[in-house]
């Protein structure tokens, strides 16, 4: 990745989570996820939560107010609120951040990581659940081949030790022919069918 590239990546991944929750229909909120356990409400609460923790680790503002691994599924008023400060929240504190940073705190059991990791590492965090949104409510994947590429390389980086922590289920055996997309999605637990 050219240095600096990883600010169009989570800016795309930030987009497609905002997309995809713009688009719920009314009545779905409470379908469903590819995240077992999950609802449509859960997972924008554990997505928006995930991007609190983030911006929380790099400028010390406030963090998640609930547990985003425990996640309600209750949101009173606006659903979108909490997630577009969150995101806002995240984008800001990456703002902030050099291109080439070698340490950046992370809300992630690794601690600090190059800012190109750690950044790739909360848009895939963004992008994944943008596409169980997407999917349990009937929209298109918001995940294309351009995005799909650098969130694979990091994922292979930083997955493992969190599939311990109940993060990300097993990984599933993508088919040999399996675009980017699929095979980031396989390698996340989620069957891309």
């Amino acid at each position: 990745m050219a240095a600096g590239q990883w600010r169009t990546v989570l800016e795309a991944a930030h987009e497609a989570l905002r997309t995809a929750a713009e688009r719920v229909p009314a009545d779905a909120w409470e379908r469903p996820t590819p995240c077992d356990r999950w609802n449509v409400t859960q997972v924008l609460q554990h997505a928006a939560g995930d991007q609190l923790a983030f911006a929380s680790a790099i400028d010390g503002g406030p963090g998640p107010t609930e547990d985003p691994f425990a996640p309600s599924g209750r949101v009173d008023g606006d659903k979108l609120a909490g997630l577009r400060a969150a995101l806002d929240a995240s984008a800001r504190a990456w703002k902030g951040v050099a291109d080439d940073a070698p340490e950046v705190p992370t809300p992630l059991p690794q601690g600090k990581l190059p800012a190109e990791i750690g950044a790739t590492a909360c848009a895939l965090d963004a992008a994944v659940h943008a596409w169980d949104i997407a999917v349990a409510t009937g929209q298109p994947s918001p995940l294309g081949a351009e995005l799909a590429r650098p969130l694979l390389v990091v994922a292979r980086q930083i997955v493992e030790p969190l599939r311990a922590y109940g993060a990300y289920a097993p990984a599933i055996d993508s088919a040999p022919e399996a675009d980017e997309v699929a095979a980031l999605l396989s390698y996340l637990g989620r069957d891309p069918r």
